[in-house]
């Protein structure tokens, strides 16, 4: 078994550099096509990524539950067929994303609530989401035009040749739904790239940077006098109190409020002694979060079968003949914030190396729907360092640090994903690998997965993890001083533990080091992992990856080592040590042989154990029959029984299924119990056995009325009292997914056809490996579409706060699978929770929501004949441009 550190594997690193850069070359061939792509006219066409004529062509043929399987000739007509399908599905989400890549909100939607669309369209500007597409666009391979061309002339098709008024009603007859440009489109892969990184800082941050005293109002281009000029000066005020509110909002920039689990299961644990994949994002069931399956086939070229996000023209969790990966997202930082000394008496000049420096300044203009026939134009303008755009530090750590000259300092930020121009291609390249090799190659020419790590298995056994994501390279005397201002500076840590990483800008030290790649900390330094038995990841450090094995001596750039874990990942883990423990559930891991096939691995997922429930139910069993009819303390005052709630807990089978009764109660209690875990837990974490620990609740009071477990149940109980949630109910009974919405931005939102039972728990809360969770959000994701959203109870895990209502799940579990390698090739089980399309109308709306809540899980089909075996009816055209 093999473990990837510094330095990695000296004497292989000539070949495999030898091997990446002939992968690379066979990648990355220059190409060009007579129409709308960039590429130079006067180069000759390569057949296998544009048409010779200039002309896409693609089939698509949809299986059960209608994923489309498109195939084409070359790699431009595949997208193409992939933009047609999935804007058939999806085309109000795709539409909106461009939308908002192109900071058109405020113009379509008007200001939004709080100012948000004003904000955010002024925000994207200074970030330059459009304005960079367009300056790297012609920078892009020819493989990444081929795409992105294609994809766009997918949606093209689609928008075109449908009525308006034959749109989904979130976006019949609108405007904004029309003909996009590969810039357009590329743009929204810039947000896509920065969701853990700049797009926290576009809610305010950015829109109210100016120096202490001066106004960060926008101006209307044609100012208006009287009494509606003091509504427009008084609204606009109202608009920079708002984005300092939403500065503010941001306490942790490393939760993005994406989670999953991923399992890379080596030859030495799988049933076949070839690799096996467990993939399980638990992304939000809205907006542009959600992933969408489909299999891309270019004979002789690619062949991978795979879920994206929407607006994404290659899947990125995949699987191939040979290989398959899994992402979840890192603990690592993709940006660094400076602080700038400035100029005595200038807050436009700061000081570098004893060099003076200027502050620039770029001014932009935007369109605000006010409900009359002309739009407002308001312009703003917005200020940059040599990083990247000013911020209004005092407003994102609130108070922590200064305002912006206020105390001779400025703050800015440099970010590791301002630029995709490698987003498409390090997954085509993937998609293309056909061993470990050629999928190491990948990262070690410099390739990116943004914000993600990459758990991987292939059929030659392999199991392997890398933190793939973008993270800042910074020289060892830079993180000396980082780790020296951690240690001696309370303030400065706590800024670093909140994901804020903040350098010195007075010094060039504190530059990241360029080096190959452009700033990125380079393959051979990054945390891997090569094993034959298992890896995983659950949203924790790189360093528990395996705990035989641990990865240490990193740049805290990418994560804590030794620290305490989160419980999916303790979970997942015990799972993985002890594959014949079923726990509570109904059967072990790996079934009855110890070793892991596709179906134990999807069904894993499905068991619905949880960690707390391992650790906790039998102690609170032992507590509530010693306790019996006795009134327990509440922590707010008052007592109250418990007996009742425990009687429903000693026959609890222990899981979340949505016959289970009596997970909600365990709910309850742990989500106020998890509050004591730091002064009730008397064996504290340990480095050495770092999944058992924390561990063992106090005996002290144990079964008394002063029971800390005890008042933790007893508070529960009474939110579930409150809102008239019986105790017997089944979890399918109070816990569910209903989808909302239905009408465009501004509308009123409403629900969707009927609710489904929802199995699993929320990761953090209950504990679940199958994570599930409540949203509160008035809007989809990412998005300005209405939803139905509740109103929670704190220290419940979201439960609403009107009577009956429970839990209304709306995260979490979302495409996931279980895969192993075959000497028949790939053989994979799973679902799309929340289904293909986003359509109302579509047959395919909510049929694997269905089969989710009924744990009725699919094969996913790969092979020729299994596809022409499972087409649905009328499930197979040829579309052409």
């Amino acid at each position: 078994m093999k473990s990837l550190r510094k330095p990695f594997r000296s004497a292989e690193k000539g070949a495999l550099k030898a091997a990446g850069v002939a992968l690379a070359s066979s990648f990355l061939i220059a190409g060009c096509f007579d129409g709308s792509s960039s590429s130079d006219s006067g180069s000759s066409v390569n057949e296998k990524l544009f048409p010779a004529d200039g002309k896409f062509e693609a089939t698509i043929r949809r299986t059960t539950n209608g994923v489309p399987h498109v195939k084409a000739d070359d790699l431009a007509s595949a997208a193409f067929g992939a933009g047609y399908a999935q804007t058939q599905d999806n085309v109000c989400l795709l539409a909106e994303a461009i939308v908002k890549a192109r900071s058109e909100r405020a113009k379509y939607f008007g200001p939004g609530p709080n100012d948000i669309n004003i904000i955010n369209d002024f925000s994207y500007k200074a970030q330059k989401i459009l304005s960079g597409a367009e300056e790297e666009y012609p920078n892009l391979s020819a493989e990444t035009r081929a795409m992105i061309e294609g994809f766009t002339a997918g949606y093209n098709k689609y928008v075109n040749e449908t009525p308006p008024g034959d749109l989904p009603g979130e976006c019949r007859d609108q405007p904004w739904v029309k003909e996009i440009t590969p810039v357009d489109l590329f743009a929204h892969y810039r947000i896509v790239g920065q969701y853990a990184s700049g797009a926290l800082f576009a809610t305010g941050a950015v829109f109210v940077a100016v120096p202490d005293g001066e106004s960060p109002l926008p101006t209307p281009v044609a100012n208006i006098t009287g009494t509606k000029g003091q509504k427009q000066e008084s609204d606009l005020k109202r608009m920079v109190a708002n984005a300092r509110i939403g500065a503010s909002s941001q306490t942790d920039f490393q939760d993005i409020g994406l989670g999953s689990n991923a399992w890379g299961i080596g030859g030495d644990m799988s049933e076949q002694g070839k690799g096996a994949l467990l993939a399980n994002p638990h992304f939000p069931y809205t907006g542009h979060r959600r992933l969408y399956q489909v299999q891309l086939t270019v004979p002789g070229y690619l062949n991978t079968n795979g879920a994206g996000l929407l607006g994404t023209a290659i899947p990125l969790i995949n699987f191939n003949e040979n290989l398959a990966w899994s992402h979840t997202v890192t603990t690592s930082r993709r940006f660094t914030l400076y602080e700038l000394t400035l100029k005595d008496g200038d807050n436009f000049t700061y000081i570098k190396d004893g060099v003076e420096k200027p502050i620039t300044s770029e001014t932009y203009q935007i369109e605000v729907n006010t409900g009359g026939p002309t739009p407002l134009v308001l312009e703003k303008t917005f200020y940059f360092s040599e990083y990247g755009p000013m911020l209004a530090a005092d407003a994102v750590t609130g108070g922590a640090l200064p305002a912006w000259g206020a105390s001779g300092t400025a703050y800015t930020y440099r970010d590791a994903n301002a630029s995709t121009e490698k987003l498409l291609d390090t997954w085509l390249q993937m998609s293309r690998a056909s061993n470990l090799d050629e999928f190491q190659a990948v990262f070690e020419n410099c390739g990116t997965t943004f914000w993600t790590n990459t758990t991987y298995a292939d059929d030659q056994g392999n199991a392997y993890y890398i933190d793939s994501s973008s993270v800042p390279n910074l020289s060892g005397a830079a993180l000396a001083v980082v780790d020296f201002k951690r240690a001696v500076n309370a303030g400065y840590n706590q800024l670093f533990n909140n994901g804020l990483t903040l350098l010195d800008g007075s010094k060039s030290r504190d530059d990241w080091v360029e080096g190959e790649c452009s700033g990125l900390v380079p393959f051979e330094q990054r945390p891997q992992m090569v094993r034959t038995d298992w890896v995983q990841n659950s949203n924790d450090s790189y360093w528990s990856t395996n705990p035989d094995q641990f990865l240490t001596g990193f740049s805290p750039l990418f994560g804590s080592e030794e620290t305490p874990l989160n419980p999916r990942t303790r979970i997942g883990i015990s799972m993985l040590q002890n594959p014949m423990d079923a726990g509570f559930a109904d059967r072990a891991p790996a079934g009855q042989d110890g070793k892991f096939g596709a179906i134990d691995l999807i069904e894993v997922i499905y068991n619905n154990r949880t960690w707390y429930t391992d650790m906790f139910l039998e102690e609170l069993r032992s507590r509530c029959t010693a306790i019996g009819a006795t009134p327990v303390n509440l922590s707010a005052g008052g007592t109250r029984t418990v007996d009742t709630a425990c009687d429903v807990l000693q026959s609890w089978d222990g899981v979340y299924n949505t016959d289970s009764v009596g997970a909600h109660v365990f709910r309850v209690f742990i989500a106020n119990y998890r509050e004591d875990f730091g002064t009730d837990l008397t064996v504290p974490f340990d480095a050495a056995d770092p999944v058992a620990t924390p561990s063992t609740p106090s005996a002290a009071n144990a079964g008394t009325a002063d029971d800390t477990m005890l008042i933790a149940l007893a508070d529960g109980l009474e939110a579930l009292d409150s809102v008239n949630i019986a105790y017997d109910s089944p979890l399918g009974d109070v816990q569910y997914y209903q989808p909302t919405g239905g009408v465009p931005p501004g509308g009123t939102p409403i629900t969707l056809g009927n609710p489904f039972p929802w199995h699993g728990g929320d990761g953090s809360i209950d504990g679940a490996f199958n994570a599930i969770g409540v949203v509160t959000s008035p809007v989809a994701e990412d998005t300005v579409f209405p939803r139905i959203a509740p109103n929670t109870i704190s220290n419940t895990a979201g439960l609403s706060d009107q009577s009956g209502e429970g839990w209304q799940m709306a995260r979490g579990t979302s495409w996931h699978f279980g895969l192993e390698f075959t000497e028949q090739g790939p053989v994979a089980y799973g679902l799309t929770s929340y289904s293909q399309s986003s359509d109302s109308d579509s047959t395919h709306f909510n049929d694997q929501s269905l089969r989710y809540s009924e744990e009725d899980y699919r094969q996913f089909w790969f092979d020729e004949a299994d596809i022409e075996a499972n087409l649905l009816a009328n499930g197979e055209i040829t579309i052409t441009n």
